[in-house]
């Protein structure tokens, strides 16, 4: 079967990069991950960008042009993929079916995002077009009060007690303070949750992801293609199971509104096509725009039964050294949340703990990481199996 590697990953710093414009980031995380990739012979001959707001934010459409130009990539394919926040997640399973299906050696895969060049109502405004215009964002919904929503019911159907929560966000930046990309690198304390302002009850301020600028990137390609100079001074990581899957835009066209098909499904398609169970993914990268989405996750892809994906943050077993490590380089909630890049961030983190070059938050032995991107209440989700491909 097919090996497709990520030879070479790339990102810039997750914050407010009021200075630097979307094109610089992009072009910066690509030199990052073709340098990682010390590419000797990789010459990549496509450019798939995972971006969810530009023509809102930044009033610019049609990035694959722009990005391969800026790039010196002049000529190559290149497209942009949106699908919410999976957009990043998108872009890397189009690169990986590219490659994997002969037509591509190499590909470029990019997620990039600019929040910051807008401010104020038109981020939220943008932010409601991921939803369902016609029967959502029309009556003033938004991704939080959508959130805060589903959480509210979660809570209520499962007995859930007001800090029930309160792990999901103190895992997180817990392990955010050794990643220098991180947007908090700071610890917080059980009682800074608890004083934390309400943003749309029973949401408060550490149970959002905060919206930030950033870009990640990777370089894929075949392991027979990997030239001869490739440094083999650190573990190869391969794309060893990829699956997407699709839900109803709007809430209440679902059946259960508090269980994530999507997840599930795409999941287990991926851990089918890596050929593993669940028991063998060491650590798992979720989508934790709100702690709600952590907790309907963690259920989804089966690690708790359904009313009890809190119970793993409240017992302390989604930590570095629990059953199962989530956010290890501390997530959407202490990265940051850059929007259609989350996704590539998520995997360029994941080969940091596959190459066991992730320091402090270093996850022993770990060989399997499984990667999920949500776009909307999980109205699309991508997933990926990461493994760590020794001889």
């Amino acid at each position: 079967m097919t090996e497709v590697v990520i030879a070479g990953i790339g990102q810039t710093e997750v914050g407010e990069h009021w200075e630097i414009s979307l094109r610089d980031l992009a072009l910066d995380a690509i030199q990052a991950a073709l340098k990682d990739a010390d590419a000797g012979g990789i010459k990549p001959q496509a450019l798939f960008v995972g971006n969810m707001l530009a023509p809102n934010l930044s009033g610019q459409a049609h990035l694959g042009a722009l990005i391969a130009d800026y790039a010196g990539l002049t000529g190559i394919e290149a497209v942009t993929l949106e699908a919410a926040g999976a957009s990043g997640g998108a872009a890397l399973r189009q690169g990986y079916l590219a490659v994997a299906s002969g037509m591509v050696d190499a590909a470029l895969v990019v997620g990039v995002e600019k929040f910051t060049d807008k401010i104020g109502a038109v981020v939220d405004e943008a932010l409601a077009t991921t939803s369902d215009s016609d029967f959502e964002a029309v009556q003033g919904m938004n991704p939080t009060a959508q959130a805060a929503l589903l959480m509210k019911r979660y809570m209520f159907e499962n007995n859930v007690p007001a800090d029930g929560f309160a792990n999901f966000a103190l895992t997180a930046h817990t392990n955010g303070v050794a990643n220098k990309n991180a947007m908090f690198r700071k610890a917080i304390k059980p009682e800074t949750y608890h004083k934390a302002d309400m943003v749309s009850d029973p949401i408060n301020m550490f149970d959002v992801a905060p919206n930030a600028d950033g870009a990640a990137a990777l370089v894929l390609t075949r392991r027979e293609l990997l030239p001869s100079n490739w440094h083999a001074s650190r573990p190869l990581v391969k794309i060893a199971g990829s699956a997407a899957s699709s839900d109803t835009l709007a809430l209440h066209d679902r059946k259960d509104i508090l269980y994530f098909d999507t997840a599930q499904i795409s999941a287990g398609k991926a851990m089918k096509q890596a050929g593993i169970i669940l028991d063998q993914i060491d650590f798992f990268e979720y989508h934790d725009a709100f702690s709600i989405f952590a907790a309907l996750s963690l259920e989804a892809v089966g690690f708790a039964i359904k009313g009890k994906g809190w119970k793993l943050a409240a017992e302390n077993e989604i930590g570095l050294k629990g059953k199962i490590p989530c956010a290890t380089m501390g997530g959407m909630k202490a990265r940051g949340f850059p929007g259609g890049a989350a996704g590539v961030y998520q995997a360029v983190e994941a080969v940091t703990q596959l190459r066991g070059q992730a320091g402090a938050n270093q996850i022993a032995g770990a060989t399997y990481g499984l990667i999920q991107s949500l776009g909307g209440p999980a109205s699309t989700a991508v997933s990926h199996i990461l493994q760590r491909a020794d001889d």
